[in-house]
C-alpha cells in the first residue's frame, strides 16, 4: 500500500531555482518496513514523490536526493578542493549503473541529485553509502524557504513516520542567515506545527524515537529525517597507492579496508602454492577481493605461483625459521611488483603477538627484508575486534571457509619466537638459489582485475 499526500498550499509556492510555481507535490511512499518509526529505518521507507499539475491533473516524478556530509574532509586547508573533487568522482563512478545523477559540494555538503525517472533510490543510497569520506548521509526533499511550505512539505514527506511512535524532536539548521527565522524559532514553530497534527506526541529533545530536520541553505529548505552514519575517512585514493597481502583468512581483508578508510587506493597480491593449495583456495581469495570492492573500489588481484620457493625454504632452511622466513620471501617478491605497480607501501594483516611471525622481534626481521613501508592497521587490535569488522564488510563467512593457503602448509610444530636478524640472514645465506626462484615467481605472477560491478561467483 502507497501512501499519497498532496500539498494543499500549493499558492504559497513562488517561482524560483526549482521551478515549481503553480505545481501541487504529491509524495508517494512506499510500504514502511517492520519495526520503522525508529531512527535507524525510516530511510528504507521512502520511496519517490511525483508532481502534479493542478490544471491538466498529469504527474511527473520528481526523485528524492541524496546528501553526504563531510567529516574530516572538511578539517583540510588549502587542498580541500582535491579531496572534494576526488570525491565527487568516486560518487559519480558509484551511481553510474543506477542512472544519471547530478553530483556537485556546497557548504561541506555533497548533493546526488538523480536526472531522470524510475530511479532506484534504495540501491543508490546504499551505493554511496560504504563510499569512504562521508560521516553521515541522508534522504531529503527540498522546498523554498517559505514557513508554511515547510511545514506542510515536513508533514507530507514524514507525516507517516511519526505514527506509532510517542516522541520525536525537531532539528534546523540555518546556513543561510538571511532566512528570517532563527534555528531556535524554526524548531518551536515546526515542532508546534507537526504536534498539531499529531496530537498523541510529545516532544523530548534529550532522547527522541524520531527526528525530523530541516536545513536552510542557500538554495533552498532541505527536509530530511534522521541522518545515517556513513563509513567516515577519506576518499580512496587520496593517500596514494598501496599493494595488500591477502591471505583468504579473517585478517587481511579487514586490513585492506581500514587503510582505504584512510584514503589509499588498494592492489592485493596472494600467494598459491598449488598442489598443496587448490584451485577453490584461489577463487575464494578472488571473492574475498570482490566483496570488499564496495569499500575499497576496484583492484588488480596478483596471484604469485609460490610453490617452488616454498618447497626451497622448506628443504633448506632450519625448521624452526621457516614461517619467518618464508614472509620474508614473500615481502621480497611483493616489493617487486608494488613498485611496478606504482604502490608506495605494502599492507598486512598482522596483529601483534597474534602467531609466531607476529612477535616484536618477527616483524623486526620481516621489515629488513625490502624497502618500502610495510602498514599494519590491525596490530593493535584483538580478534574480537577484527572478527567484528569482517562481519560488518560482510567478509566473515567467506573468511572462515577451509581452504588452505600457502602461510598454513608446512608450519613447523614450534616455530621461534624471536628470531634474531643475524640468523636469518645466515641462513638466507645458505639458500643461494632462493633469489631466481622469487625473481621466476614475480615474473609469472597472474594478474586479474577485481570490478566494483562483477558478482562474486563463489559459493563456498
Amino acid at each position: 500500500t502507497s501512501f499519497r499526500h498532496g500539498l494543499r498550499r500549493a499558492s504559497s509556492l513562488k517561482e524560483g531555482a526549482f521551478g515549481y510555481s503553480g505545481q501541487l507535490f504529491r509524495y508517494a511512499k512506499g510500504p514502511i518496513s517492520e519495526g520503522a518509526g525508529t531512527e535507524g529505518d525510516w530511510g528504507s521507507s521512502l520511496r519517490k514523490l511525483s508532481i502534479i499539475n493542478p490544471t491538466s491533473g498529469d504527474a511527473t516524478f520528481m526523485k528524492e536526493i541524496i546528501m553526504g556530509y563531510q567529516g574530516e574532509m572538511s578539517l583540510k586547508g588549502l587542498n580541500r578542493n582535491q579531496f572534494e573533487a576526488a570525491m565527487m568522482k568516486i560518487l559519480r563512478y558509484r551511481l553510474k549503473t543506477v542512472g544519471r545523477f547530478k553530483v556537485y559540494c556546497t557548504q561541506s555538503t555533497f548533493y546526488m541529485e538523480p536526472e531522470e525517472e524510475d530511479v532506484d533510490m534504495d540501491l543508490a543510497f546504499e551505493r554511496v553509502s560504504k563510499v569512504f569520506g562521508l560521516a553521515a548521509l541522508s534522504r531529503a526533499v527540498v522546498c523554498e524557504k517559505d514557513f508554511d511550505t515547510i511545514c506542510q512539505t515536513a508533514e507530507d514527506y514524514l507525516g507517516s513516520e511519526l505514527h506509532g511512535i510517542r516522541t520525536f524532536k525537531v532539528e534546523a539548521r540555518r546556513a543561510d542567515k538571511t532566512y528570517p527565522m532563527t534555528s531556535p524559532e524554526l524548531m518551536r514553530e515546526l515542532g508546534a506545527y507537526l504536534l498539531g497534527k499529531h496530537n498523541y506526541l510529545k516532544v523530548d529533545v534529550h532522547n527522541p524515537q524520531f527526528k525530523v530536520i530541516v536545513e536552510i541553505r542557500d538554495y533552498g529548505a532541505y527536509i530530511h529525517g534522521p541522518k545515517i552514519p556513513g563509513e567516515g575517512g577519506l576518499p580512496v585514493g587520496t593517500s596514494g597507492r598501496a599493494l595488500n597481502m591477502l591471505s583468504g583468512g579473517i585478517d587481511s581483508p579487514v586490513a585492506a579496508y581500514r587503510m582505504a578508510k584512510r584514503g589509499l587506493a588498494l592492489d592485493h597480491i596472494h600467494f598459491a602454492s598449488p598442489p598443496y593449495t587448490s584451485e577453490r583456495a584461489k577463487l575464494k581469495v578472488k571473492a574475498l577481493a570482490q566483496l570488499i570492492t564496495v569499500y575499497t573500489g576496484s583492484a588488480n588481484l596478483f596471484v604469485v605461483p609460490y610453490t617452488k620457493p616454498q618447497e626451497y625454504i622448506r628443504d633448506n632452511a632450519p625448521d624452526v625459521l621457516f614461517t619467518v622466513l618464508m614472509r620474508r620471501s614473500m615481502m621480497r617478491i611483493a616489493n617487486v611488483i608494488a613498485k611496478k605497480q606504482g604502490c608506495e607501501a605494502l599492507v598486512t594483516g598482522e596483529s601483534l603477538a597474534q602467531v609466531a611471525s607476529q612477535t616484536v622481534k618477527a616483524l623486526q626481521c620481516t621489515d629488513a627484508a625490502q624497502d618500502l613501508p610495510i602498514l599494519r592497521p590491525l596490530i593493535g587490535m584483538d580478534k574480537t575486534e577484527i572478527i567484528e569488522t569482517s562481519r560488518h564488510i560482510n567478509t566473515f563467512e567467506t573468511s572462515i571457509l577451509p581452504y588452505e593457503d600457502c602461510c598454513t602448509i608446512f608450519t613447523p610444530p614450534h616455530p621461534k619466537i624471536r628470531p634474531e636478524l643475524e640468523e636469518i640472514l645466515a641462513a638466507e645465506a645458505a639458500m643461494p638459489g632462493l633469489a631466481a626462484l622469487e625473481a621466476e615467481a614475480a615474473e609469472q605472477t597472474e594478474r586479474i582485475r577485481v570490478r566494483i560491478t562483477d558478482q562474486v561467483e563463489f559459493e563456498g
